[in-house]
């Protein structure tokens, strides 16, 4: 299982940067600008989701933020996602540093650490990634990662948007995760672990502040299941939520 894992792991970063490159001999697709290729450093910062959520499990808050510095061809990251009860303590809380290289005018390849604050206790991953914009505009966030203890999984999401106007748009969001090992105290079982599928529809008062509304359906799968059903908790949950993203 393991062996599977990380070849399905490998085989999709090497899919998603192959078919970024076979758009054109330069990478770009026919009638799109070529990118910028100098020197010069900027950065930006994204809060991708701040919500509040909803559902027959009780009240709900999640965030999921990244950042990065550098140039176009090298960039450093900071990303960190994490939820809980409302008024209760996080359930999970992870930071990533990556350093990041341009292998496409449309994808970074990236590497770093993960570090997951919780649950507890604590754990450090190396993270082995590739993000960026795949063919038909689909936003793609894929990672391998092995943990401290040779622990293997996979992580990988994509986004995309539908503009019904420029500013009301409707963002479909599906994440999904593999495992290769069975990690009893943190609730994993081998194959996939779990999916999550969101609408999230935003408006955007100005492009870099948006209030949204939205559902997201989460699942989880095989022995992760067995471990929550034991534990008394959900396997599948439906959650109403609200928030804003923004910037800068």
């Amino acid at each position: 299982m393991k062996t599977f894992i990380t070849a399905i792991s490998v085989l999709v970063i090497m899919s998603l940067a192959g078919a970024v490159h076979a758009e054109s001999a330069s990478g770009a697709p026919e009638g799109w600008p070529e990118p910028m290729m100098g020197e010069m450093t900027f950065g930006s910062f994204m809060v991708e989701r701040l919500e509040y959520g909803h559902s027959d499990e009780g009240e709900t808050k999640t965030w999921d933020i990244q950042g990065w510095y550098g140039t176009d061809k090298h960039k450093l990251w900071l990303k960190s996602e994490g939820e809980g009860p409302l008024n209760g303590s996080l359930e999970s809380a992870e930071v990533q540093l990556l350093y990041s290289r341009m292998v496409s005018p449309f994808f970074d390849l990236q590497l770093g650490v993960r570090h997951d604050v919780k649950p507890a206790p604590e754990r450090t991953f190396a993270v082995l990634g590739l993000q960026g914009l795949a063919p038909y505009r689909f936003e793609t966030d894929a990672a391998f990662y092995a943990s401290e203890d040779g622990d293997l999984s996979f992580r990988g999401e994509l986004e995309y948007e539908w503009l019904f106007t420029q500013k009301l748009i409707l963002q479909p969001r599906l994440e999904f995760t593999l495992s290769a090992d069975e990690v009893p105290e943190y609730g994993i079982g081998t194959g996939l672990v779990d999916t999550e599928f969101g609408l999230r529809l935003r408006y955007e008062i100005r492009r870099e502040f948006a209030p949204y509304i939205g559902v997201s359906w989460t699942k989880q799968y095989g022995d992760t299941a067995d471990f929550s059903r034991q534990a008394g908790e959900s396997r599948s949950v439906t959650t109403f939520v609200a928030g804003v993203r923004f910037w800068f």
